[in-house]
């Protein structure tokens, strides 16, 4: 009898939990069919479309944070972490240079040998030194070298000159200058005036320097007489320490030195690489300049930290790219925009495809060459990745999405906290709503990439520039909500409906040309003097088939006229070769706001083309080195990349 009332009750129960069960079902579907009419299906694509892409981003953005915990745990500086690497496999080749190769222990031992070169010189921990040198294994082994001493190293542009150059030297205190006997000409033309800012200034060449104007020590001496032993103040080093420093243009002015420390060396490089998803003992080819971010810190880092072999050659050259991988059996090579073009402009040869690399990773990849690239030359995966030498607003595209530099997560786009806020287009300020918080775009909208900064974690910190003035221009307040502040990359993204961020072009008038950012007011400064204070106003203008923008200059026309060779000549010694406007224009008269500032507007509209710019047009022929007139046939020439800029 018992035995019948519970099977009745299990039965009662079963059939009202099937009752609440089906109701409930048809709840959920009446919910989801209501929310699919009102616009909802829009958001449940995205989460089919994107779902996978953000859980393995999610999974190995994890996974980097757990290895950064671990290292700032440990107190471990990028001096500790490599030694590290050398106790795993000393004899693997760590640098390969022409015909030379380089083990760990070569590495370590030549890095130990700087450390003790300069202590016996008397240089003391947190002390800085410059470094200004074109790429050779040299160059990281004594940045290397330096840190295990805990001196900090001015990685400085190779191209700079006179006023720049002392500039990037003296804004961080430097009291030595380690050059190659290349560059002892440029060391020479700024001596006196270095020796004027900074009081007992040291110069050390690596290499025979013949100069009769500045004494310096035989540095490659020094280095053979030292021991090779490790020095004690590897041991005494803070994972917040600064390692280096890398300079940027930022975005006015003269170069800024941005603070590389331990912890953001490895999470850049760590971040990089497990994003992407690196194969172990890649051998990377890294024709990039060592003293930039993308070649320096990421390249660097996938060797000294992860035990990556990397190929480096002195300069850039097109025609030996891909010879240069076949010799060193690259796996991997890192890239800008521009080498991806010269590439591309070659005539194919076997060499195209008879290279083993399958990971091309870097920044400034066009879309519009992007498939044409990875099929020519048998690229199975393309890493392209934004980010800024100082800044914390970074991604990395993950799945090969084409003509993407990343993504924000649709789905949870709290757990990466980058933004894209919507910029007046007239001032360059954030758009604010009506309490005063910035405007955050959604997909189908362009505006500045911003990176929410959280001092106490690494890879959110912000370490800015020495100069605290630029680093505060930098910083934007209420963003994500009141009170917080973000790094202002300075960058306007497009985002797409799934999220996939691709650049679009630079805010205020920085402009980008030849994988370098450059400061129109700078060379704005440097052409005016040249011209004996002539009023000019530089600003970028579009090239076709060119990566980014090329600089032109609108001149004020004088009664003695413009001799445009000696102009031309006279830049050479002042300004990088990217810097040096690639289209000049004469002008009859300028027209100044109420504050008598120039005004550049009439003349970015307007552009180079001969039939709408009645004033004299010139372009730089650079097979010449020339400035040729610009008349229809030359203007045709340019559209069609005849005349190659």
């Amino acid at each position: 009898m018992y035995a019948k009332i519970n099977n009745i009750k299990i039965i009662f129960l079963v059939g009202c939990s099937i009752g609440v069960f089906i109701g409930l079902w048809k709840t959920l579907l009446a919910l989801l069919t209501i929310y699919i009419v009102s616009g909802g299906w829009t958001f449940l694509r995205i989460i089919v479309r994107t779902a996978s892409r953000d859980l393995k981003s999610l999974y190995r953005l994890v996974k980097t944070k757990v290895s950064l915990y671990l290292m700032k745990k440990r107190n471990a500086t990028i001096p500790q972490l490599f030694l590290q690497t050398v106790k795993k496999h000393p004899n693997r080749a760590a640098i390969l240079f022409e015909d030379q190769v380089w083990t760990f222990k070569d590495l370590d031992d030549y890095s130990n040998k700087v450390a003790n070169a300069f202590l016996g010189l008397g240089y003391q921990p947190g002390q800085e030194v410059a470094l200004f040198m074109d790429s050779r294994p040299e160059f990281i082994a004594l940045w290397l070298g330096l840190s295990k001493a805990g001196i900090i190293t001015a990685l400085i542009n190779a191209n700079l000159r006179l006023a720049t150059l002392v500039h990037s030297i003296t804004v961080v205190k430097c009291r030595a200058v380690i050059f190659s006997s290349e560059l002892s000409k440029a060391i020479e033309e700024i001596a006196p005036t270095l020796d004027k800012k900074q009081e007992g200034m040291q110069y050390l060449c690596l290499g025979k320097c013949d100069s009769n104007i500045i004494s310096a020590k035989p540095l490659h001496n020094l280095i053979d007489e030292s021991s090779s032993s490790l020095p004690s103040t590897v041991w005494k080093g803070n994972v917040n320490d600064r390692l280096f420093y890398i300079y940027t243009s930022g975005t006015t002015g003269l170069p800024k030195a941005a603070i590389i420390k331990h912890n953001r060396y490895y999470w850049m490089g760590a971040a990089l690489r497990n994003l992407i998803g690196f194969r172990p003992n890649e051998v990377i080819y890294n024709c990039l300049p060592l003293y930039h971010l993308a070649g320096g810190s990421l390249g660097t880092c996938q060797c000294l930290i992860f035990g990556d072999t990397i190929a480096l050659r002195a300069k850039f050259s097109a025609s030996k790219f891909w010879t240069d991988c076949i010799k060193y059996n690259c796996t991997a090579a890192q890239y800008i925009g521009e080498i991806c073009r010269y590439l591309l402009a070659q005539n194919p040869k076997p060499t195209d495809t008879q290279h083993k690399v399958t990971l091309m990773f870097g920044n400034g990849l066009r879309p519009k060459i992007w498939s044409q690239f990875a099929n020519r030359f048998n690229i199975t995966r393309i890493g392209e990745f934004y980010g800024s030498t100082e800044g914390n607003a970074n991604v990395i595209n993950v799945d090969n999405q084409e003509g993407s530099c990343g993504f924000i997560s649709r789905i949870l786009p709290s757990v990466y906290p980058v933004a894209l806020i919507k910029i007046d287009e007239n001032t360059n300020e954030p758009v604010r709503d009506a309490n005063g918080m910035c405007v955050l775009c959604q997909g189908g909208e362009c505006g500045e990439f911003v990176g929410k900064i959280i001092e106490s974690d690494p890879s959110r910190a912000f370490d800015g520039y020495v100069d605290s003035e630029a680093s505060k221009k930098k910083i934007v307040r209420d963003v994500f909500r009141k009170g917080d502040s973000a790094f202002l990359s300075g960058d306007l993204l497009y985002m797409d409906t799934y999220g996939y961020l691709y650049f679009k072009d630079r805010t205020g008038d920085t402009f980008r040309w030849k994988g370098e950012n450059v400061s129109t007011s700078e060379v704005e400064a440097v052409i005016s003097n040249i011209l004996e204070l002539v009023d000019c106003v530089v600003f970028g203008v579009d090239i076709p088939g060119c990566e980014g923008k090329a600089g032109m200059v609108a001149i004020l026309e004088t009664e003695k006229g413009l001799d445009l060779d000696n102009f031309l000549h006279k830049m050479h010694k002042v300004l990088p070769s990217f810097s040096i406007p690639v289209i000049v224009r004469i002008v009859s008269q300028m027209e100044t706001t109420g504050t008598f500032k120039l005004t550049k507007t009439k003349f970015c509209s307007e552009g180079y083309n001969p039939q709408v710019v009645k004033d004299p047009l010139y372009v730089l022929d650079f097979s010449k080195d020339k400035y040729i007139r610009i008349d229809e046939n030359v203007y045709n020439d340019i559209l069609t990349s005849k005349l190659r800029i």
